[in-house]
């Protein structure tokens, strides 16, 4: 254990404003540490004590799909159109797919992007991997780019298949999604069979109390506080900073004022709703979820402004 009291190293001559400001702190562990004030350390430990870390939930956090070559993989809308004409069988590997400048906060624009999904199959589950030459039109498509097809890293058994994906399955299950790189929480819910790009990651299945606490300023001001954050104020939301997010593991119905809030703004776009009291109001909720004082309340708010 090391022990600083960096009060022993500041002389008469320091300054007034240095010796005030001084704290003591404790290295207890081998893990990575920070320092934080008094009320940043209450706030943490009020997290920690009351939720549970996100990899301890019965849910998978993963990144998107990797194709190893865009530009074969992901086509237009019109290109879509043009492979399922020449060939209708196409549209059993062609899947609507959203990139990380398309994921909003709670919504998403989708950019009529589609992703041929020519997998790698699932041995462990008896899927066996997908045989181009019965999608002559996608073969057909593929075979232009197929010197670089054949040089990529990331490929199956053949240069026409993806690489392995043990959680293919979960791109056609309802998921939290979000961009990587953002300057501020962007989660929101993508339905069923819509894929995402990496490094875009996603969490399946989607729970809307859970997408409420990830675009909470209490969340967001916890998982910032793991990384660093870029040049401009982004900060790269990898898997492996979420999931050390502490939630409370709520029963249905003390989710439910969550997630009812959560659904009036997912259907802004149908009704005239003002998101932001919305917001504020789920806000609040995850403040007195984690029993925040009202200092540490008002603490937050100025941190995450």
């Amino acid at each position: 254990m090391y022990k600083i009291n960096l009060c022993n190293f500041l002389s008469s001559k320091t300054s007034v404003f240095v010796r005030q400001k001084s704290i003591y702190s404790g290295f207890t562990t081998s893990e990575s540490w920070v320092i934080l004030s008094s009320i940043e350390k209450d706030i943490k430990q009020k997290i920690e004590t009351k939720g549970i870390p996100l990899k301890d939930w019965d849910i998978n956090i993963n990144y998107g799909i990797k194709t190893g070559y865009n530009d074969a993989f992901i086509i237009s809308g019109e290109k879509r159109d043009e492979l399922i004409f020449s060939d209708p069988k196409s549209e059993e590997i062609i899947r609507p797919i959203l990139r990380g400048r398309d994921i909003k906060r709670y919504g998403y624009e989708f950019a009529d992007n589609w992703l041929i999904t020519s997998h790698n199959g699932i041995k462990e589950k008896g899927i066996d991997p997908i045989d181009i030459n019965d999608y002559p039109a996608v073969k057909e498509h593929l075979d232009h780019h197929y010197s670089s097809l054949e040089r990529r890293a990331d490929k199956g058994i053949t240069p026409y298949n993806l690489r392995n994906c043990a959680y293919m399955e979960d791109f056609y299950r309802q998921k939290i999604v979000w961009g990587n790189l953002n300057l501020t929480a962007a989660y929101t819910v993508a339905e069923g069979g819509i894929f995402i790009n990496a490094p875009c990651p996603i969490i399946v299945p989607a729970n809307k109390y859970l997408l409420a606490i990830l675009n909470s300023k209490l969340a967001d001001y916890y998982i910032r506080k793991l990384g660093v954050t870029r040049n401009g104020g982004y900060f790269e939301y990898k898997p492996m900073f979420i999931e050390k997010l502490p939630v409370p593991l709520l029963e249905r119905e003390d989710q439910d004022v969550f997630i009812e809030i959560v659904d009036k703004i997912l259907d802004h776009k149908a009704k005239n709703i003002d998101i932001a009291s919305l917001e504020n109001e789920l806000n609040e909720l995850v403040f007195k979820l984690y029993e925040l004082e009202t200092h540490e309340v008002d603490f937050l708010k100025q941190k995450t402004n």
